[in-house]
């Protein structure tokens, strides 16, 4: 076996960033310290636009066009899934097409509810979002609404989403969690794949970038 590189660093740093800021979006929001909320909800934001930037123009693992597969593959997948050996490599490791649903999914309604928090506020209008000026109170008002609701939505798909990679831990014996914390897989030696990655460049533009957006629309688009 031979233990190849899959996951590069910036994709898992956003992966447990992103955890880490969900929990503390969620905590700040029960006790109420709503600065805090706000300071988390802006760095998700810049984590889901680097994403987003280094879904396109990444490494091999990290690009959608990559990893996202259409519906007969993903009726295959599933339809294996029952099998308890290890799941088929692709020419390209990383998300199997199930996998590849969740991250879709996840990552849409992590930006939904960040954009609904933008344009969010209160009932005296003292916490808003950076961008609620731009609606109306009554939109506003909706937009809170359905924040609280759309994170109900998420929590419940991050259960799903622990309960899969446990199930791919115990049944199939293949620990995401550890892949996702070092970025390696082993492979037969044989048949071990080639993995690019991307350039020092491109990842200081993404970053650069999405820390740029995510400061503009915390000013509120005015500077």
């Amino acid at each position: 076996m031979k233990s190849v590189r899959v996951w590069d660093a910036p994709l898992r740093l956003v992966h447990w960033s992103i955890v880490v800021c969900v929990g503390l979006s969620w905590w700040t929001a029960e006790i109420g310290q709503m600065d805090y909320h706000r300071y988390s909800g802006y760095t998700v934001l810049g984590l889901l636009v680097f994403r987003l930037y280094w879904g396109i123009v990444g490494g091999d693992t990290a690009r959608f066009s990559n990893f996202v597969k259409g519906p007969r593959a993903i009726l295959e997948y599933v339809r294996r899934l029952p099998q308890r050996a290890a799941s088929a490599h692709y020419s390209i490791p990383g998300h199997n097409p199930l996998g590849a649903v969740s991250v879709i999914v996840l990552l849409a309604l992590l930006l939904t509810q960040v954009g609904l928090g933008l344009f969010a506020g209160d009932i005296d209008g003292l916490e808003s979002g950076p961008l609620s000026a731009f609606v109306s109170f009554d939109t506003t008002r909706v937009c809170a609404e359905l924040h609280a609701k759309v994170f109900n939505v998420l929590l419940a798909f991050i259960c799903l989403h622990i309960v899969a990679v446990f199930f791919y831990l115990v049944f199939k014996r293949d620990n995401l969690i550890a892949t996702m914390i070092h970025g390696r897989r082993s492979f037969p030696a044989d048949s071990s794949p080639h993995v690019r990655f991307a350039s020092w460049t491109r990842l200081l533009i993404g970053i650069a970038g999405a820390i740029f957006i995510a400061w503009a629309i915390a000013q509120g688009l005015q500077f």
